[in-house]
C-alpha cells in the first residue's frame, strides 16, 4: 500500500503493529450509525486478532450509539458476537483502535474511553481527520478504512479467511459505491480479487447491501421522491436536488432510521443537479443530512463548516430548524468558490 499525504508512515505502523502484536486486551470502536465500512472494517480486524499468530487477545467492539442497534442492512456480517453495547466498554482501555471515525466525537458514547486509552490506534480514510490519536493509520488516499484494515492485517502476519475478508469486501464496496466512484483504482480491485478468492459470493452481499428492503421502504422512498425540489442555480448554476424522509414516513411502516439510508442514491441520478441532499428526520426530531456530488462539487468541506464532515464527494451533518432554512444554509456555502 502507497503512503497517504498525512500521517502514514513506516513507523506509524510498525508502532502499530507493535503494540496489537504485545496487547492483551484490544478495544475496538467505530462511528456511530455505522455503515458497511466502519462496521465491516471493525468486525474484520476484531476477528482478524483473535487468529493472532503469538495468540489471541481478549476482543471488545462496540459502537457509542444508545440504543444499542446494529443496523438491518448489515445484520449479515460476521463477527456480530463479539459487539458488545458501550455501557460494557471498559472506561480506560489500555489499547484501542477506531474505525472509520474522523473525529473523537463520532464516536459518541465511546469517546471518554478514547480520551482515556492508554494507546490509541486511530484507522480512517477521512481528509478531515486531524489524527486524535497516540497512533495515526490516516490515508485520505485509501478508497476506504477497510483498505487499511486490510493492511494492518497483513502487516500483523494474519491470513484472510472468509469471515474477515467478507467485512473487508462490505466495506470497499460501499464506499467505492459498488466500484463506480474515482477512489477506484487498480489497486482497489487488486484487493477486491484477493477478497473474493476467499470464498465471498460477490451477489450475496449485493443483495444485502443494496437489494433487499421491506415493502414499507417503497412507500417511505415515494413520499420522499414525491417532495424532492430541484434548484438549478443552486451550487453555482450546476444544480442542487433535496428531499427529506420525515417520522411520519418511517413511523407509517415502523421502520429505522437507517431505512432511510439509500434513499440518497435515488436522489443523486437527476441529471440536472451535481449535488443532492437527503434530510432524515431522527426519532428526536433533528435531521441527519447525507450530501453527495458527482465531480466538481467538493460537499465535505460545506458539510465541516456546519459541524460535520466526510469526504469530497460524499459527507453529512447534523442539524435542527426547517428543512427549508437547513437547505439554505448548505446552499449558501456550496455556492462559495
Amino acid at each position: 500500500m502507497t503512503a497517504g499525504p498525512n500521517f502514514l508512515a513506516t513507523a506509524d505502523w510498525a508502532r502499530a503493529v507493535k503494540v496489537l502484536q504485545e496487547a492483551d486486551d484490544v478495544c475496538l470502536a467505530c462511528h456511530q450509525r455505522p455503515d458497511a465500512d466502519a462496521l465491516g472494517s471493525m468486525l474484520a480486524l476484531a476477528q482478524a486478532l483473535l487468529l493472532r499468530p503469538a495468540g489471541p487477545p481478549r476482543v471488545v467492539a462496540s459502537f457509542g450509539d444508545v440504543p444499542f442497534e446494529v443496523p438491518a442492512i448489515l445484520a449479515f456480517l460476521p463477527g456480530l458476537e463479539l459487539l458488545s453495547p458501550p455501557g460494557q466498554f471498559p472506561a480506560r482501555p489500555p489499547v484501542m483502535i477506531t474505525l472509520d471515525a474522523a473525529s473523537v466525537d463520532r464516536l459518541g458514547a465511546l469517546a471518554p474511553s478514547a480520551a482515556a486509552a492508554g494507546e490509541l490506534i486511530v484507522l480512517d480514510h477521512h481528509a478531515s481527520n486531524a489524527g486524535f490519536g497516540t497512533v495515526n493509520l490516516v490515508d485520505p488516499a485509501a478508497a476506504a478504512t477497510a483498505v487499511l484494515a486490510d493492511e494492518l492485517i497483513a502487516r500483523l502476519g494474519i491470513e484472510l479467511t472468509r469471515d474477515v475478508a467478507l467485512g473487508l469486501y462490505a466495506g470497499l464496496v460501499t464506499d467505492t459505491g459498488s466500484f463506480k466512484f474515482s477512489a477506484t483504482t487498480p489497486a482497489v480491485h487488486e484487493l477486491a480479487a484477493r477478497l473474493l478468492a476467499t470464498g465471498i459470493d460477490p451477489g450475496v452481499v449485493s443483495r444485502h447491501l443494496y437489494d433487499t428492503q421491506p415493502f414499507g421502504y417503497l412507500r417511505m422512498l415515494a413520499g420522499a421522491l414525491g417532495r424532492a425540489e430541484l434548484d438549478t442555480a443552486a451550487c453555482n448554476g450546476l444544480g442542487l436536488v433535496w428531499t427529506t424522509v420525515t417520522r411520519a414516513d418511517r413511523a407509517a411502516s415502523d421502520l429505522p432510521l437507517d431505512a432511510a439510508e439509500s434513499v440518497i442514491d435515488e436522489v443523486r441520478k437527476t441529471a440536472q443537479a451535481e449535488v443532492a441532499v437527503v434530510l432524515k428526520e431522527a426519532d428526536d426530531a433533528s435531521w441527519q443530512v447525507s450530501v453527495r456530488s458527482k465531480s466538481v462539487v467538493d460537499v465535505a468541506r460545506a458539510c465541516a463548516a456546519l459541524g460535520g464532515g466526510g469526504h469530497a464527494r460524499a459527507a453529512g451533518f447534523s442539524a435542527s430548524g426547517s428543512p427549508d432554512a437547513v437547505i439554505a444554509a448548505l446552499a449558501e456555502l456550496l455556492d462559495r468558490p
